[in-house]
């Protein structure tokens, strides 16, 4: 199974004070894809500087020719999706069919009390997110000169044209972040790739082989789901986001440790690996030629 090397890019620094070059820089080192947080702000990130994920993610789409580009992830925290489904296309159109949109259904963070409401109930955050992206595939397949009319109880559309639709047929790919039962039935039904950071109870006290046990419940919960529909699970990539399991950084301590970390999570299935960029004195610390070797060296060994 080949095992695609992603990276996760912050927005956190001015475009022409390095923010333009780490989005070149991914290119050049061979990644599948570089995605960004579309979040607000985000935890110790919150007083410093933290820009847009779409305009970020258009003017990489300038500076680079190859590499996909996505979010990781959108949730309806913030988002409608009529006005996200129109920044969609357009993204797509300006990369030439290189967006992915991965999308979860948000947490109770800064993003969810942003726009002055209270925080979603974890039920109502789950009633949200299946009408959100059940719209949001409409909006981006249906892009005819009728457009999209929907009355839902949290989400409407009335005549809604997404014309001329994606560059990417039908639409551009959703990469759905999931681990519960209802988002892994979105993932099954909407989905052409799965995410999942691991299981969150397991960060602080875990072990990377309970990591591992948890990890492997997920996939199997996302077969069934997509057996329940007559789906086949390989049919979806999986895509797993590191920085967030008990081995923490690492993996990205050496070339061999990462090599060793990927590898067990490739026999669980997973298709995609994205690490995140580093930045210095964050929880994302790395060591930037290390980080190299592993994006350069990593695949071949993983063949």
């Amino acid at each position: 199974m080949t095992l695609r090397l992603s990276t996760v890019i912050l927005p956190y620094r001015r475009w022409h004070e390095g923010g333009r070059s780490a989005w070149t820089r991914a290119e050049q080192l061979g990644f599948h894809t570089a995605y960004t947080y579309d979040h607000l702000s985000w935890r110790s990130f919150r007083d410093g500087p933290w820009f847009g994920a779409v305009p970020t993610l258009t003017a990489a789409a300038a500076v680079t020719e190859r590499i996909r580009l996505g979010t990781l992830v959108t949730s309806p925290n913030f988002r409608h999706p009529v006005t996200l489904a129109k920044e969609l296309i357009s993204l797509d159109d300006i990369s030439g069919g290189r967006i992915t949109l991965g999308i979860g259904a948000g947490g109770t963070g800064f993003d969810a009390t942003a726009l002055g409401q209270a925080p979603w109930t974890p039920r109502e955050r789950a009633d949200r997110f299946a009408e959100f992206v059940s719209l949001l595939d409409r909006l981006l397949t249906e892009d005819g000169t009728d457009g999209v009319t929907y009355e839902g109880s949290f989400y409407s559309a009335h005549e809604a044209r997404t014309i001329p639709g994606c560059v990417q047929r039908p639409r551009l790919p959703f990469a759905v972040a999931a681990t519960g039962p209802r988002g892994l039935r979105l993932a099954a039904r909407h989905g052409q790739a799965w995410v999942t950071t691991g299981d969150p109870k397991l960060f602080e006290d875990g072990t990377p082989e309970q990591s591992l046990q948890a990890l492997r419940g997920q996939t199997e919960k996302l077969a069934e789901a997509c057996a329940a529909i007559g789906r086949d699970v390989r049919d979806l990539d999986k895509i797993l986001l590191t920085g967030f399991t008990p081995d923490r950084g690492r993996p990205l301590e050496s070339l061999d440790a990462f090599v060793d970390f990927a590898g067990r999570h490739r026999e669980l299935g997973f298709t995609e690996i994205v690490l995140h960029w580093p930045i210095p004195d964050s929880d994302f610390a790395a060591d930037q030629k290390v980080f190299e070797q592993i994006a350069m060296e990593a695949p071949g060994q993983l063949a």
